[in-house]
């Protein structure tokens, strides 16, 4: 992978070319974004509840299960049937999202709940990804 090592500051022009300048970084973006291969999936989040913490409609989480869950750590669970992307209050057994628009949900002995898995990071496409467009609705 080349690696463009001048710096793009949104909203100012004049700045040196960035192609003038490459330095070969022998990574990929999953050596980059994978610690866990066989323990990691990638999933396509949906709808508003995440956006102020910078998970949007659309963008690519990278979900590993190896990953040891922690106090308001972004997961992938799924609750009574369906998976939904949340913060989990481990302390007050909680679902929180992360728009203000949005109420906590209470995890209840009686929810059908279990933890995918973690989200250790966020992909934003600004155009769709061709292997994902079929999947949108």
């Amino acid at each position: 992978m080349k690696l463009i090592s001048t710096l793009a500051s949104a909203g100012i022009t004049g700045f040196e070319s960035p192609a003038a300048e490459y330095k070969q970084l022998g990574l990929s973006l999953d050596e980059l974004l994978i610690a866990h291969p066989s323990a990691t999936f990638i999933a396509q989040a949906s709808g508003s509840s995440m956006q102020n913490i910078g998970i949007f409609d659309g963008d690519i989480l990278i979900v590993d299960r190896h990953v040891t869950v922690v106090d308001q750590d972004v997961i992938v669970a799924n609750y009574n049937g369906g998976f939904v992307c949340k913060i989990i209050d481990t302390k007050r057994r909680l679902l929180l999202s992360a728009n203000e628009d949005n109420q906590a949900v209470i995890i209840h002995e009686y929810d059908q709940f279990t933890i995918e898995g973690v989200v250790v990071s966020s992909i934003r496409c600004h155009r769709p990804p061709h292997l994902l467009t079929k999947c949108r609705r």
